[in-house]
């Protein structure tokens, strides 16, 4: 993927964030809109398993929109392959009504990656962009759904498919 798109899709995400804040209710106590929590995913394939937990804050610009960051560490096994991946991202959540939330969220992860042959192990080390769309059942402070990864490449992703569920949960 172009560097120049990934900046483009990051400067994007960071102005409307700061758009929304702009119209949020000045006089309301910033830290008491802000909530905290976070997501797990699970992936499975029929060669191999992914887990992720990423930690999370949000500010909660009104009852439809909230958008933050994330911390995220993820590990896969395919075969005798092993990845693991640490990063960031930033996120925005939508809910038109109370009970489905629409997620957009912008993802890098350094990849560590060992690819076992028959003769030796190849390390393999590199930055890998991921842009989510998601969308969920929320009730309350938790969210189940699934996000489909636009940015997904075979070779580099170290999730099983584009297509991953997710549990999120804020308070």
């Amino acid at each position: 993927m172009n560097f120049k798109i990934i900046f483009f899709i990051g400067l994007a995400t960071i102005n409307i964030t700061c758009t929304l804040a702009q119209s949020s209710n000045s006089n309301a106590d910033f830290w008491n809109n802000v909530r905290f929590g976070g997501s797990i995913g699970l992936g499975f394939t029929n060669n191999g398993f992914n887990g992720s937990i990423a930690p999370s804050a949000v500010y909660q610009f009104n009852e439809q929109f909230a958008s933050g960051a994330s911390l995220s560490f993820n590990y896969a096994k395919y075969d005798e392959d092993k990845l693991l991946a640490y990063g960031g991202s930033v996120l925005s959540l939508y809910n038109p009504i109370p009970q489905i939330q629409l997620s957009g969220e912008f993802e890098q992860l350094r990849i560590n990656r060992i690819i076992a042959t028959s003769t030796i192990d190849i390390e393999d080390n590199y930055w890998l962009p991921a842009f989510f769309i998601g969308a969920g059942y929320s009730t309350r402070n938790v969210t189940i759904g699934l996000r489909y990864d636009l940015l997904y490449d075979d070779n580099k992703s170290i999730y099983g498919n584009a297509l991953m569920p997710f549990v999120r949960v804020y308070f």
